[in-house]
């Protein structure tokens, strides 16, 4: 088997898995979920975009949208030679259905050195009140 693969792929080490990591960008865009009691809060790991090639938007449906494009490589100096490209470049979009206590209309987000932080705030879950019914 072994040597199959080093006839298809050369001397390279073949990982089936990181292969479809580099075709597929949106596996690139790993996202962390937590959820506190005031707030759901993602993370996502965005290195080498600014803030200005990343959208977050959440849509009627509460769906949480991250999206961009990481700009294709420049292959146009004139005495620069690519060795490897393996880096993913293009598009990408993750989506994420909120829950119902989500308030959708104050979701802030920031970004430094990389790291997308999207903070989407939590209604305070009203506790029922008891309510004495008169027996007559």
């Amino acid at each position: 088997m072994s040597s199959l693969i080093s006839q298809l792929w050369g001397d390279e080490i073949f990982d089936p898995f990181l292969s479809m990591v580099n075709k597929c960008p949106v596996l690139n865009i790993p996202t962390d979920w937590k959820e506190t009691p005031e707030a759901h809060i993602f993370i996502s790991d965005l290195p080498g975009l600014k803030k200005e090639e990343v959208k977050v938007e959440v849509d009627e449906g509460r769906v949480l949208q991250i999206s961009g494009e990481r700009p294709p490589v420049d292959k146009d100096g004139e005495n620069e030679k690519w060795h490897r490209v393996e880096r993913c470049r293009g598009k990408f979009l993750r989506r994420f259905r909120l829950p119902e206590n989500a308030k959708t209309d104050q979701v802030k987000a920031s970004m430094e050195s990389g790291v997308l932080v999207v903070t989407v705030p939590k209604e305070k879950v009203k506790k029922p009140e008891k309510k004495v019914i008169e027996i007559k």
